[in-house]
């Protein structure tokens, strides 16, 4: 096919009835890229016949070699087609502009699905016909449904079925019959989780609303007669209710979600032989040879409907009467396909039939070339049978451009819920909304577009230097070029003859010198190639122009506040892209419904954000969450100290350009990259070292985290004070003036998950007070180093907005369930007055000598509140505990951000803080308040010293980062992954064999600390057989005290006074302890000291 001048792609933008944004999604190895160099072959851009082996879109060198896409990459197409818009009408041509995007499949690159799918309206989700539904496949259909994408289901690799497990026909349709419910059944999952949750806040409304009321009616009438009321009261609000918007709860029909053959919403294929079809596709084929309606065939193609052979006509199940008939699909559609493998390639024979491939091409009216026809490769055959029946690119474009749709129906569809998901979405101007929605596309509509990622170029692969680097040239520009040349070389020939009058010695040393001075000119003269950045974006509503001036928005943005810091920047559009897979074309302006690339954001954004063309009552579209979260931590340095600039530099355009990748810089100096897994990190470190740093990078050991808490085991050993309760602390600061008792307990575990699942209302709550002036500021340092961490561990997370009382009520009814019998725990919830770490964390303060303000109590905050708006102490001479409150709340935080096993973030434990008693002083000359400065630092060490000992007075643990594995291997090589697995301290979940398959899929977890490595190990130990899928389950006890030594006889006389039995804990502690510089308990600095030498002798 002819290559599509880019003009036209630009020229179809206009026209957003026939635009299509699609992006593909699918498990790794399932065909993804496959299915795109079909669809990039009908444009001429690569041969049809290296269509699912060049892999066009993956354009890394790294993703060539893994076989894997890394990064996902956008390419435009041309595609026409003959639509009748009536029965008996003339064929109307049809030309549609497909902005496709490839997506990687891989866990560790989920970011790069959750960033372009916001780019789409339409999803190609890909199944393999085989592996079926794998944990990448559940979570890329979580992302369409979050998304409210349109899915279409495709079917791949279903050669596999006929080469590989040497199925039946009948056998196949079985199988993928199941396979089909199988999918159907995870959509069905979300459909009832959001009905369930729709339920329950459609109950809460009705009851807030009864509750209401009956207030009114309390406040109306006396107590005698208030039951009355109430009922007579409650009448009325349900009648008002279910007349109201909130009425009867309304059952949603589901039945359009679910992917159905006979509704064109699944294609079978197979990518690498290149053929693909739909129900669609055979029914018009056996319209008029069975003379039905395509409509009638399209409905009864698939399903258990049987073909009857004397009178064609069509039954259903219960009207076989025992006759062994094939279903309609089997005998009209699977076996056709079957008789053309057997006939090419052979089947189980081993040799194909050139008579069958002769009857089978005159029965379909097909010409194959002679050449192709005695070729001894039957693939080639086979490819060319099935691309001139059925071709791959035919079946999916036509379904694309009939069953998804346009920019204009999407919009109207998906945007309202987003918008309304959005920060402050009660604050967007209306104009703007009903813009966005309308899909306005004029002139002086307001602009909006959603960048979903930052994208490094090349500068010599940008349009406007192409032509420097060697482009295509014009013939005047090479005449040009040629005509300069002649003239150079005129020039060094007179030269040449001038200098010859001196000697051949003199013009041999001058021609060397010319030549070395040339070379170095050349070298010093030569630039380097730095990287752009570009906006990959999608525009909604309006048009922008390369000058236009727009609004930058940040993640965090909402319209509420839109003057917050950080303060939206207004920058200046320099150029658009139109993105073609591995180039770059220029556009003037983009209309609305196009995703192309934008210059003149770097700096202004860092990873995602919205453009605008208005500040007030704008929207912000970029609040994502990320598939995967950034685990695995890396400390970079260069080989050579004076590349630490470029180091730096690089890291700064690395963190932009991908999606999950964040470059920290620890208290210790040390550059760190945070990444999403193993895999994941390689490809940051190649880009670092060849496009972004350009300088020699070593690169530590992984830096994995850990968390600590403490538990009330059996076997503990006594307290360290017998007459106080285990975990209680009487400490006196150094100047004998404050005495402090305070005591550590453990957090019940349903309480630590409540907390731990919250951090971002936790969050949320903290913001409102501090916006209020309520939140007493503990330190500035403190905030500064707090709210830094605070937004690098929520950006990831949805911003959840919850009330005081409701989140008071829900942690009330969590310590309820919990502990239903001690009214210790239940009073706690009134007394919280801090979370830590970074206020957000999963441990609470509780303050028993109401020094402190309470978080949870909106009243006493309030009562607290000075008339000037501060909530500060009233000044006196003398010292209260109240004046170091502040100095408790940020010793909390500091202990619980550094715990005592090895200075990691702690997890799970309540501080009460019981008494705080403050002594006169005996200083006569100068008021207690003057030494306020002094004491403020004895209280903070007293305080954190405090919490690390009552900490240690139970049993410490450390709490591992764990990876939930997923593995699907044949029966031959499930021992050596079980020894693998077991190897690395894993743990078999779950194991079951897929039907029909000959494979099994192993659910484990296996702690982060162990997984290096582990992925190539199962691919040596099972020959490629096995590939896992790691993704990040949280953090998991390790249930071994880190300082257990055998005390108990039994204990000694088995394992001795040194423990032979390793310490896995301990070890764990160690290896942190020993990176962070820490002191490390029985390390031995020096061994065999006899054998030592001085070099003196």
């Amino acid at each position: 096919m002819p290559v599509v001048n880019p003009e036209k792609l630009v020229a179809l933008q206009q026209h957003a009835e026939g635009i299509r944004n699609i992006c593909i999604l699918a498990h790794v190895d399932h065909g993804k890229t496959s299915v795109a160099d079909a669809l990039i072959a009908t444009n001429g851009i690569i041969s049809p016949k290296l269509a699912g082996k060049i892999r066009y879109l993956d354009s890394r060198p790294d993703e060539q070699l893994r076989g894997i896409t890394m990064e996902s990459s956008a390419i435009s197409l041309y595609f026409s087609m003959s639509r009748r818009d009536t029965a008996e009408g003339d064929p109307v041509q049809r030309e549609y502009l497909i902005n496709l995007i490839d997506s990687p499949g891989h866990i560790d690159f989920s970011s790069e699905v959750s960033t372009a799918s916001r780019l789409c309206d339409g999803a190609l989700v890909l199944v393999d016909a085989v592996e079926g539904v794998c944990s990448q496949t559940v979570t890329v259909l979580r992302q369409t449904w979050v998304e409210h994408l349109k899915p279409l289901l495709v079917i791949n690799k279903i050669d596999r079925l006929i080469t590989e497990l040497k199925m039946s026909a009948t056998e196949a349709y079985t199988h993928l019959s199941k396979l089909l419910e199988q999918i159907n059944a995870v959509i069905g999952s979300f459909f009832q989780g959001e009905r369930m949750e729709e339920d329950l806040q459609w109950r809460e409304r009705v009851e807030e609303r009864v509750a209401t009321a009956a207030a009114r009616v309390q406040e109306k009438v006396g107590r005698k007669i208030v039951r009355d009321a109430v009922d007579t009261e409650r009448d009325e609000a349900d009648t008002v209710v279910s007349n109201g918007v909130d009425g009867e709860f309304e059952e949603r029909d589901d039945e359009d979600l679910y992917f159905a053959p006979e509704k064109n919403n699944v294609i079978f294929s197979s990518a690498v032989d290149g053929w693909a079809f739909t129900v669609r596709q055979f029914a018009s084929l056996y319209e008029k040879k069975l003379g039905m309606k395509r409509s009638i065939l399209e409905k009864v193609l698939w399903g258990d409907f049987y073909l009857e052979p004397k009178t064609k006509r069509i039954l259903g199940s219960k009207h076989l009467k025992g006759r062994a008939l094939k279903p309609m699909f089997v005998q009209l559609v699977l076996d056709n396909i079957w008789a053309a493998y057997e006939a090419t390639i052979g089947g189980s024979k081993g040799r194909g039939d050139p008579a069958m491939v002769e009857k089978i091409l005159r029965s379909l009216s097909l010409s194959i070339p002679t050449h192709i026809l005695r070729s001894r490769d039957p693939r080639a055959l086979l490819t060319a049978v099935f691309s001139a029946w059925l071709p791959l690119s035919t079946a999916v474009l036509v379904s694309v451009t009939e069953y998804l749709p346009s920019p204009p129906t999407a919009q109207a569809s998906r945007l309202p819920a987003l918008i309304s998901g959005s920060p402050g979405a009660k604050h967007v101007d209306q104009k703007l909304r009903e813009a966005v929605v309308g899909f306005e596309i004029k002139e002086k509509a307001p602009i909006v577009a959603y960048v979903s990622k930052m994208v490094a170029v090349r500068a010599s692969e940008l349009p406007q230097n192409r032509r420097k680097t060697g482009g295509l040239m014009t013939a005047g520009q090479a005449r040009e070029i040629a005509r300069q040349k002649r003239a150079e070389i005129e020039k060094a020939r007179k030269a040449a003859e001038e200098e010859s009058l001196h000697g051949v010695n003199d013009i041999a040393e001058a021609l060397d010198n010319t030549e070395l001075n040339s070379e170095q000119g050349t070298r010093s003269e030569e630039p380097e190639d730095p990287e752009h950045l570009i906006g990959f974006a999608r525009l909604y509503a309006g048009t922008l122009t390369v000058g236009d001036e727009v609004y930058v928005l940040s993640p965090k943005f909402s319209p509420a506040n839109p003057h917050a810091a950080p303060k939206p920047q207004k920058i200046t559009v320099t150029g658009l892209y139109l993105m073609m897979g591995r180039g770059l074309e220029s556009l003037a302006s983009v209309p609305a419904g196009a995703v192309f690339g934008i210059a003149g954001l770097e700096g202004h954004i860092l990873k995602s954000g919205t453009l605008c063309s208005q500040l007030e009552g704008s929207i912000n579209l970029a609040g994502i969450n990320m598939g995967s979260q950034p685990i695995v931590r890396v400390a970079l340095e260069p080989v050579d100290p004076g590349d630490l600039d470029k180091m730096i530099n690089g890291m700064r355009l690395l963190e932009q350009s991908d999606p999950c990748a964040v470059y920290e810089v620890l208290e210790s100096g040390e550059h760190v990259i945070l990444t999403a897994g193993e895999l994941h990190l390689e490809r940051c470190l190649k880009d670092l070292r060849e496009r972004f740093a350009r300088c020699e990078i070593q690169a530590g050991e992984p830096i994995v985290p850990y968390r600590e808490t403490t538990v009330s085991a059996s076997e503990m050993a006594a307290p360290k004070d017998q007459s106080l309760p285990r975990g209680t602390v009487v400490a006196l600061t150094p100047s004998k003036q404050i005495t402090i008792r305070l005591r550590v307990r453990p957090l019940l575990p349903e309480v630590t998950d409540f907390l731990d699942k919250h951090r971002s209302a936790i969050g949320h709550l903290y913001d409102e007070r501090k916006a209020k002036g309520i939140t007493k500021q503990e330190d500035s340092s403190d905030n500064e180093d707090i709210e830094n961490n605070e937004s690098s561990a929520t950006d990831t997370q949805p911003m959840e907005s919850v009330s005081v009382d409701d989140f008071k009520t829900k942690l009330q009814d969590t310590f309820a369930e919990a502990a239903p019998q001690s009214e210790d725990w239940l009073k706690v919830v009134d007394e919280v007055t801090a979370f830590g770490p970074r206020r957000i964390g999963p441990n609470i303060l509780v303050d028993r000598t109401g020094a402190c303000q309470k978080f949870l109590d909106e009243e006493q905050d309030t009562n607290q509140v000075d008339s000037d708006g501060s909530n500060r102490p009233h000044q006196s001479d003398t010292l209260t505990a109240k004046d170091f409150s502040d100095k408790i709340l940020y010793a909390f935080q500091l202990a619980t951000a550094q715990g005592p096993l090895c200075n990691e973030p702690c997890q799970g434990i309540a501080v009460f803080i019981e008494e705080v008693t403050v002594a006169a002083t005996s200083e006569d000359n100068s008021s207690s308040r003057d030494m306020l400065g002094r004491l403020t630092g004895e209280v903070i060490k007293t305080v954190r010293d405090s919490i690390r000992q009552g900490f240690l007075d139970w049993s410490p643990r450390l709490l591992l980062a764990m990876y939930s594995c997923e593995i699907q291997a044949s029966t031959e090589v499930l021992g050596r992954v079980y020894g693998v697995i077991t190897r690395r301290r894993g743990r078999i979940i779950a194991e079951s064999l897929n039907e029909g398959t000959p494979f099994f899929t192993i659910l484990s977890v296996l702690p982060v600390a162990e997984s290096f490595g582990f992925s190539e190990e199962i691919r040596k130990r099972t020959s490629g057989a096995a590939s896992p899928q790691l993704v990040f389950q949280g953090f998991e006890m390790l249930d071994e005290d880190p300082f257990w030594v055998p005390f108990t006889e039994d204990e000694l006389e088995d394992l001795g006074e040194l423990a032979d039995k390793e310490n896995v804990a301990k070890r764990y502690m160690d290896k942190v302890r020993m990176r962070k510089g820490l002191a490390v308990k029985g390390q031995k600095l020096v061994r065999d000291a006899e054998k030592q030498k001085t070099l003196k002798r």
